[in-house]
């Protein structure tokens, strides 16, 4: 039959946090005065996110100098942190050597518990009666151990523990620390699974620890509840995320009894962690000079009357509508900008348009030029309307530009010859002739939103005569850029060069 040659699909292996339950009847697994308790593991995560970036982030701007610049050394540092994993992760169980009998009494335990007993490791125990708590949480997958932690009961009520305060310990403290060290490597890894389970061990030990403190008398929620805190307050206090972060774990959980928590504990973590760093995405995106432009215009815009022509480059780079294949070439082999503005020059630079870096490229290395005698007099200021409706280069049709979308061809796979290089190349059948302007007195708030509504990477800018006076760029729109433009004391009418940085 069909099932024999294709098989069946399998959902052992995605990743969940299992069924949550309650345990008390139709009533919360907690108490409402226990809410204070998750604001004081979302508080205590926060922290532990917090220096959990900063270790990372000294770590990262190390490697960014040492490491990163060479692809050998980046292999030799993935071999290193291997071995590294791999000899921690199995040192770990051998120094617990301490075996812990299985659970006994099982009758009222749900068949989702009998299943995570079944996947406890028996490293160096008696298999079938004893297993090793911390070869458990480590040898297992990381979503079996994210389960056990969550749904093996410890309400307090009697002395029995799946996993003890030592061994949760134990496990924690390497576990985290390799995760600081192992994000940013080259490999492709995560932080959001590492970050569940160490923050599920210690949101768990923070239980355990108040069951001992309470002498078993049942007072506080099962250990269940709080490493789900934990894991909660531990990604939220490094990412910084409280809705989306709420509803993924609400999500994952499937039970409406723990959005309160859940709220409290998100938000203590990031409250906290931002009195001391931002989120760790946050600062990978600076370390890596990402021009992220925020949701909010920043603060100094709103502050001072900052206008377009006080932030752009009057740096920029042109192309005039037919240009000479070898003035092309020398522009692309010197910036690597992506986007020049074609300009005009006998009307003192009125925009016509814009043309791509890979347009150009694949125009040059398909040799579309036009014969260096096609014009005669427009060096010496021949404007748009000199040349007329003819065409002075063979075109290019678009889908041959874009067939090789994304390997565009670069400069470095031009082979510019000699004599090509008088050749003229007309850019105006190519040419984006509506790019999106802004005049030099419009106000930064506006420049801003046009960027972030648009997803713009540049804007130019233009006078009331339309002739380009600068360029804006998202580095442009950065906080720090803005203070240094309004230092400088730039304004609107400082004088006009081409260029584009």
């Amino acid at each position: 039959n069909f099932d024999s040659w294709w098989g069946q699909a399998n959902m052992d292996k995605l990743f969940s946090f299992g069924e949550f339950n309650s345990l008390t009847g139709d009533n919360a697994n907690f108490s409402i005065w226990e809410l204070s308790l998750f604001i004081m593991i979302g508080c205590l995560g926060g922290l532990i996110g917090a220096v959990f970036n900063a270790a990372n982030e000294h770590l990262t701007i190390w490697r960014m100098k040492n490491v990163n610049y060479s692809k050998g050394r980046r292999f030799v540092e993935v071999l290193c942190i291997s071995v590294l994993v791999t000899t921690v992760s199995f040192v770990m169980p051998l120094l617990w050597n301490r075996c812990t009998e299985l659970p006994s009494d099982m009758a009222d335990w749900s068949n989702q518990e009998k299943k995570l007993v079944e996947a406890l490791v028996p490293f160096q125990c008696e298999a079938g009666k004893e297993y090793n708590e911390v070869a458990s949480l480590i040898f297992t997958d990381a979503d079996t151990a994210i389960k056990q932690l969550f749904h093996f009961r410890e309400a307090g009520q009697d002395d029995s523990s799946t996993f003890s305060s030592a061994a949760l310990f134990l496990f924690f403290l390497p576990y985290i620390a390799m995760a600081t060290i192992t994000y940013g490597i080259a490999v492709p890894s995560g932080l959001f699974v590492p970050s569940l389970l160490s923050g599920a061990a210690f949101g768990r030990l923070f239980g355990h620890l108040l069951h001992k403190l309470d002498h078993t008398s049942g007072t506080f929620a099962d250990s269940g509840t709080y490493a789900l805190m934990g894991a909660a307050a531990v990604l939220g206090g490094m990412a910084r995320m409280t809705i989306s972060l709420t509803v993924i774990l609400l999500e994952a959980t499937g039970d409406m009894q723990y959005v309160l928590p859940l709220m409290f504990t998100l938000m203590a973590a990031r409250f906290t962690g931002n009195v001391f760093n931002e989120g760790l995405y946050d600062i990978h995106i600076k370390l890596k000079s990402i021009p992220f432009l925020e949701p909010e215009v920043p603060t100094i815009a709103e502050k001072h009357e900052i206008v377009a022509g006080q932030v752009m480059s009057t740096d920029v780079k042109c192309l005039r509508p037919v240009e000479r294949a070898g003035v092309v070439y020398d522009l692309l082999r010197n910036c690597s900008h992506g986007t020049f503005p074609i300009v005009d020059t006998a009307s003192s630079g009125t925009l016509y348009g814009t043309a791509a870096r890979s347009m150009l490229c694949t125009l040059l290395q398909r040799r579309a030029f036009g014969p260096a005698d096609a014009l005669s007099d427009y060096d010496e200021g021949g404007g748009c309307d000199s040349l007329g409706p003819r065409r002075l280069s063979p075109l290019v049709q678009w889908d041959t530009i874009e067939r090789v979308y994304p390997r565009y061809p670069t400069i470095d796979d031009v082979d510019m010859r000699a004599g090509d290089r008088n050749c003229w190349l007309d850019l105006r059948p190519y040419a984006n002739t509506a790019p999106y302007t802004v005049n030099e007195t419009a106000s930064i708030q506006r420049t801003y939103r046009l960027f972030r509504t648009l997803g713009l990477r540049f804007l130019c800018v233009v006078n009331h005569h339309n002739q380009v006076v600068g360029i804006i760029t998202r580095k442009d729109l950065l906080p720090e850029s803005l203070s240094d433009s309004l230092m400088r004391g730039r304004n609107a009418h400082m004088d006009t060069t081409y260029g584009f940085d």
